[in-house]
């Protein structure tokens, strides 16, 4: 999707969504939501990927696709000039699909977006317990997220990197910023990575906003804290984004 005016610094740069939804819901139109949020704040143009989702499509099915739809646009533009976001389960996959380009030695993205990632599908964090129904809008891991994840994973081990990201290694990572809130079940998923990153020594930032649950900068678009975290996204991949 394209905003109704580009800005001049974005013309020649291209940003590529993965959408969330635990792997298994917001396909189709609902795909776009996060993209459309990040075409308007940044000016910029946005491909969003709708892959194929479990049952009939388990894991890798949507790896796959979202690996097929960067290497086609690769193939005519500067890898440098192209960054890659997504947020939740979309969080996850851009990790993933940053693992996986890194095994086949594809061009990497350059910066990626992760927020309030679903980084480790083995409940393993703070914040699963902390925050379990605090966080307003997942709840708990326990029942819907916990079978997701195995609907998705398809017996593989929930360990596997490119289902539980921050088990892979982060080293050569292109610059990231990662995003959550004090009230989000995923934010020990996010402070791990965001560790591991900086282990890794690649470039990563954090910006937690204070009371938000789970991805809510992504689905109230009136709000400041969705304002402000766009914003930064935006300024984000202007810095490190070739132009």
């Amino acid at each position: 999707m394209k905003p109704q005016a580009i800005a001049p610094k974005n013309r020649n740069r291209l940003l590529v969504h993965v959408h969330g939804g635990a792997y298994v819901f917001g396909g189709g139109e609902a795909a776009a939501g996060e993209a459309v949020l990040m075409a308007n704040f940044g000016r910029i143009e946005v491909v969003s990927v709708d892959y194929r989702m479990p049952p009939d499509f388990p894991f890798p099915a949507a790896l796959d696709d979202a690996l097929a739809v960067w290497k086609e646009i690769a193939g005519s533009r500067d890898t440098k000039k192209m960054g890659l976001f997504g947020t939740s389960a979309g969080g996850g996959m851009t990790l993933a699909m940053v693992l996986k380009m890194k095994d086949l030695r594809m061009p990497l993205p350059g910066a990626i977006v992760a927020g309030t990632l679903w980084s480790d599908m083995t409940k393993t964090g703070d914040t699963f317990y902390t925050n379990e129904f605090v966080d307003s809008r997942l709840g708990s891991s326990d029942g819907l997220i916990e079978a997701a994840a195995k609907l998705y994973a398809n017996k593989h081990d929930l360990k596997e990197p490119l289902l539980s990201p921050v088990y892979g290694d982060l080293r050569g990572f292109p610059p990231a910023i990662l995003l959550s809130g004090t009230r989000d079940l995923f934010l020990s998923d996010t402070v791990r990575v965001h560790q591991k990153l900086l282990q890794a020594g690649s470039v990563a930032e954090l910006l937690v906003f204070e009371a938000e649950s789970h991805a809510q900068y992504a689905q109230a678009p009136d709000t400041p804290e969705t304002a402000a975290a766009w914003n930064e996204v935006s300024k984000f991949f202007d810095w490190h984004l070739g132009r």
